[in-house]
């Protein structure tokens, strides 16, 4: 418990600590420059493994600072693996973890550290960062004469979903924008430069939801687990933490203290031993019961903490769902028209087909036609070629029978349903 109350001391001398260069004397007498500023213990200079963050406190105040991960680390008590998501060289999925004394935000390029005082940002020159800094120490500022049942904590979070959420929509508003001049388009005439642009519009698509989707997954993550949600409650744990009765641990110190004295001074004596452990239990259950009544009392108010944050979680899945179905809806017309194209191109095909039998039974009239025609061409003796004009009819003759095998075929392919009515 020492550790979770100590933790807050480095904020709080942010009035009395400058940011200058102090100089530090080494074990060897030297001197040795460090920079020290305001809430963060072991601030230096760009070196090996800083980077740059910016710190807005819960006045509206930024400044810039440089970082290293161990110094992170320890101020806000997270594991490197939470800090890897917000590490620039690495992808992640959109996350929002709550942990003991900080939440770690990873929401597209919104990547930060909310802690009860203060919000600790990956610097950076994306618009979204650069709003997201102005937006939340403008509103900051402007709410320093409002009263807001928000606590500080919460209103970041509050800005990291409304910004997030504001971009994910206003990209899936200029997709739309895009795709269905081209989907139209490419319902009117299939071309290969049409299903190119729709195949490179369907692969940003698909991208765009898995993201989407992520982020409504989270944040409805949040929303079926109350304990997350009560672990996100920074400045209520903070204030239990500086309420905490600690008189009593030094009271229980000095009992113990006064009781290996008496061990020590009277080691014959196992009554005044036996007074000094029940004295030492007592105050042990003293501390437990204070710890326990200070739960209790900090506790009655968790359901109405849950609650506001649930409430401010519903409005930002709601539009996140919202945002969500767009996508789906144009999925789905994506889908329509490619039904549509692959009716069209069957239709075509089937003309084809329709075509090439009709040459076909075209070619095997013709066919006959070419063998009888042969026959007479061959030089051998008959009777027939004594008559100049039977050639002639056995040409009409051939040519009737052709043509009414032809619209036998034609009669059967209607009556089998091959051509159309």
């Amino acid at each position: 418990m020492e550790e979770s109350q100590t933790s807050y001391q480095p904020h709080s001398m942010n009035t009395s600590v400058s940011s200058h260069n102090i100089v530090r004397r080494n074990t060897d007498g030297n001197a040795t420059n460090s920079f020290q500023g305001p809430g963060f213990p072991g601030r230096k200079k760009r070196g090996h493994g800083s980077r740059s963050w910016i710190e807005i406190d819960q006045y509206g105040n930024s400044k810039t600072l440089e970082l290293d991960k161990a110094a992170l680390m320890r101020y806000c008590s997270l594991p490197a693996r939470d800090l890897r998501l917000l590490d620039p060289l690495f992808i992640y999925p959109s996350a929002i973890l709550g942990r003991e004394k900080a939440i770690v935000v990873n929401l597209e390029q919104i990547r930060c550290i909310i802690t009860a005082d203060e919000v600790i940002l990956m610097n950076s020159l994306d618009g979204c960062v650069v709003q997201y800094k102005s937006e939340l120490c403008k509103r900051i500022q402007n709410s320093k004469d409002q009263a807001d049942d928000l606590p500080f904590e919460f209103r970041a979070l509050e800005l990291a979903l409304e910004l997030t959420c504001m971009s994910l929509d206003a990209q899936v508003k200029e997709l739309e924008m895009e795709i269905y001049p081209v989907l139209d388009e490419l319902a009117s005439s299939i071309s290969t430069l049409n299903l190119e642009r729709v195949r490179r519009f369907k692969g940003h698509l698909l991208a765009l939801t898995q993201r989407v989707q992520k982020v409504r997954d989270e944040i409805e993550h949040l929303m079926d687990d109350d304990g997350d949600m009560a672990e996100m409650h920074l400045t209520e744990k903070k204030q239990r933490v500086e309420a905490y009765p600690w008189n009593d641990l030094h009271s229980l110190s000095n009992m113990s203290g006064g009781t290996r004295v008496l061990s020590v001074s009277a080691p014959d004596s196992p009554v005044e031993s036996i007074s000094g452990s029940q004295r030492l239990q007592r105050a042990f259950s003293t501390v437990m019961n204070s710890s326990k009544h200070g739960s209790f009392a900090g506790s009655s108010n968790n359901g109405e903490n849950i609650e506001q944050l649930e409430m401010l979680l519903e409005a930002y899945f709601v539009f996140i769902d919202n945002t969500l179905n767009k996508l789906l809806s144009l999925k789905e017309y994506i889908d329509d028209t490619e039904d549509l194209i692959n009716i069209k191109l069957g239709n075509v095909q089937n003309q084809l087909i329709q075509f090439e039998l009709l040459l076909t039974a075209a070619t095997f009239v013709a066919t006959i036609f070419a063998a009888v025609t042969g026959v007479f061409g061959m030089n051998f003796t008959a009777t027939i070629f004594d008559y100049p004009s039977a050639f002639n009819w056995v040409l009409v003759i051939t040519g009737l029978i052709c043509g009414f095998l032809y619209f036998t075929f034609l009669l059967y392919f209607k009556h089998k349903k091959v051509f159309p009515s």
